[in-house]
Formats: structure tokens, sequence, C-alpha cells
């Protein structure tokens, strides 16, 4: 009985031990869609950040996802000035994880006067940022 049960116990431990060894690792994907070194996707990040290069920052928080610039005067229309918001919702690299929100505001007599933003500003933002993003992704699994 001594004999079995020492059997046994040592042919439990040969198992588990083969089940731990193994010449295969599992691979990392690089340019997987998930990212856990920031609190937000990094390709989105990245690419918001790429987007707004030639405004000024105010505010970023690559945990909470957010950036929000200064006022940006363009220099061929300074009698117009636009503060734009970008929150990225996710750790998905997906359409949805990304919300831009942006302020306009016209110079009327001296006084910045708020003035409505065309919808297709927003959407064109969104649309340069998901493809420079999606760009990115590409880019990091080519390498």
């Amino acid at each position: 009985m001594n004999r079995l049960l020492r059997t046994a116990i040592l042919g439990s431990l040969a198992l588990s031990i083969t089940a731990c060894g193994g010449s295969k690792r599992p691979v990392a994907d690089l340019a997987a869609s998930k990212v856990t070194t920031i609190g937000v996707n990094s390709y989105l990040w990245r690419a918001t950040l790429d987007t707004l290069s030639f405004m000024p920052l105010l505010q970023t928080d690559s945990n909470g996802g957010v950036i929000v610039t200064d006022w940006y005067v363009n220099p061929n229309t300074p009698t117009e000035r636009m503060k734009v918001t970008v929150t990225v919702l996710d750790q998905d690299l997906r359409a949805d994880a990304l919300r831009v929100a942006a302020l306009r505001e016209v110079n009327r007599t001296g006084q910045w006067v708020a003035a409505p933003v065309q919808a297709a500003t927003v959407q064109k933002l969104e649309d340069i940022i998901l493809t420079r993003a999606r760009d990115l992704r590409r880019a990091a699994i080519a390498n």
C-alpha cells in the first residue's frame, strides 16, 4: 500500500512538472487592438496627438483618455478660433471609442463670440484620427 501511494504521488508530480515546462511560449501581438500600458487604446491616443499637433495642448490625460487643446487661431482666418476636446473611451481600436467635441468663436468688434461648429468639421476630425490610428496599427503589424 505504501509503495502504491508513493508511485501515485511521484506520478502526479511528474505530470505536473511536464505540464509546466514546454518549449513553446505564446507570442505577444505587438499590434493588438487593446493596450494595457495606458488607460486607453494607444493607437487612438497617438493618432489624436499627431492629428492635433498643430494646436497648443492645454491638458492631456492618457489614463482618462482626454486631450484638450487651447484656443487655436488659424493665420489665414485671424477672426476665428477653435478649441477641441477629444476623448478616447475604450481600450479597443473602434470607431465608437472616440468622441470629438469642438468649440468655435468669431471675433466681432474685439469680442470673441460663440459660433456654431459645422457637424462635418467634427466628423472630419474623427475620420482623420481613426484613419491615422489604423495606419499606426498596420505599421506595427508590418514591423
